[in-house]
């Protein structure tokens, strides 16, 4: 399986790129706007999805690892192919996208070509919980509260680990009950340090 390309940018199409390494080019589709970063006689380093069907083998082509996964995380939801999960990485950043899902926005998700409301609904439903698990780096505080776990459920979905969370939040005052302000306040403890 093929994770990681490093070379040059021989060409590029609508969707794809042709990234030349060791005297071999492979065809690489991206998102828009991660294809118009990509300059054709330029070095460019890709984190890769292979992706093989009885009919086909493709490569997918990231910036980074968080797209990647991400990718990845949205092909696990029935009725989500590739195409349709590429056109969700090209609508926004991957933050944005990992926000809007712990949010519960299915209207955003319906902007993609091919995703309908039910399937934007059911992206939601299934992946809500394992994007707060594996902690949506870049998820706003406002996020973190709205999306209705306690105080150290928010702190570990905005990146912070479980002791980094207990601990700030222990150090908290008493006097402080509101779970909102009680994540600010830990928050501002952290920020200290």
């Amino acid at each position: 399986m093929i994770v990681f390309l490093r070379g040059k940018v021989r060409d590029k199409g609508l969707n794809y790129a042709i990234i030349e390494t060791g005297d071999i080019g492979y065809r690489v589709f991206a998102g828009e706007n991660f294809l118009a970063e990509l300059k054709i006689g330029t070095e460019a380093e890709v984190y890769t999805s292979h992706q093989i069907r009885e009919d086909a083998s493709d490569l997918y082509a990231f910036a980074n690892k968080e797209d990647l996964e991400l990718f990845e995380l949205l092909l696990s939801v029935s009725g989500v192919g590739p195409k349709s999960a590429l056109g969700v990485l090209s609508m926004a950043t991957a933050s944005d996208i990992k926000e809007a899902i712990i949010r519960g926005d299915a209207n955003l998700l319906t902007k993609v070509s091919g995703i309908g409301k039910k399937t934007a609904e059911r992206l939601v439903l299934e992946l809500k919980n394992k994007v707060i698990r594996i902690g949506g780096v870049g998820i706003s505080f406002e996020t973190a509260t709205l999306s209705g776990g306690d105080e150290l459920d928010a702190l570990i979905s905005l990146g912070y680990t479980l002791s980094e969370a207990r601990t700030a939040l222990n150090a908290v005052g008493s006097e402080i009950t509101d779970s909102g302000e009680r994540v600010k306040a830990a928050l501002k403890k952290i920020a200290k340090k």
